[in-house]
């Protein structure tokens, strides 16, 4: 076996565990759309507060279509030595691997745009539908319960609110699980804000998240590479 048939069939394997895996991502983001009750039923009740904060379902149809579409043009580009649709993934992969250090370098330089952009934005909706939502409330108390934080920035995001103004306190994870919690228990009992606290849990595992992010890239710049040298085999054949 030569160099250049090793190089492919590597290419074909890589790429079809890809697209295998972006079949099932799909499969699941379906089944999630289609019937997010039997997903909660399987897999609790955290689950359910991730299905309302971040839509999963639709989440992983996306990420599941573009890497059916990438473990395609990778698979079968190599089987078939076609130079379009080795292109076609170089260019797409390209493409995400951009987005993925843009995406990086606006986390790391804007996170206080950031902030700033989330508390004008979710602080007022914090005022009008907290203890006024069933839904909106339980997923607020479940992530404040979960990160040991209290509102977005502090308690003051709760001031003014359909809880506030019906119990007239402040939500027990501002005051480390303590109810009533008062005006008074809450000055003494200083919560940090879930934006701060998530960051800090992000900076704690940031060797984890570096290292993931890492082999990800490396990942993609090979199969770039890969594709690139099967792009110009092809023209000396």
């Amino acid at each position: 076996m030569g160099f250049f048939t090793f190089i492919k069939v590597m290419m074909i394997l890589f790429n079809l565990a890809i697209f295998l895996g972006g079949g099932a991502l799909l499969g699941v983001g379906i089944w999630v759309t289609v019937d997010g009750q039997s997903f909660v039923k399987i897999f609790g009740g955290i689950s359910s507060t991730v299905l309302q904060v971040v839509n999963i379902g639709y989440f992983l149809i996306v990420i599941g279509a573009i890497l059916l579409i990438i473990g395609f043009l990778g698979c079968y580009g190599a089987q078939k030595e076609s130079k379009c649709l080795l292109m076609m993934f170089f260019s797409v992969v390209l493409i995400i691997f951009i987005a993925e250090v843009a995406a990086a370098v606006v986390v790391l330089v804007y996170t206080s745009l950031a902030e700033t952009f989330l508390t004008a934005v979710v602080t007022p909706i914090l005022k009008e539908k907290y203890g006024d939502d069933h839904e909106f409330t339980h997923i607020w108390n479940v992530t404040m319960a979960e990160f040991n934080c209290c509102g977005l920035n502090n308690y003051t995001d709760f001031e003014g609110s359909p809880w506030y103004e019906q119990n007239k306190n402040f939500p027990p994870p501002c005051c480390e699980g303590l109810s009533p919690c008062s005006a008074s228990l809450v000055a003494t009992n200083v919560v940090q804000g879930c934006f701060d606290q998530i960051l800090e849990d992000i900076k704690t595992n940031a060797d984890v998240a570096g290292g993931v992010a890492a082999g990800i890239a490396a990942l993609e710049i090979a199969s770039m590479a890969v594709s690139m040298y099967l792009y110009c085999r092809l023209d000396q054949k």
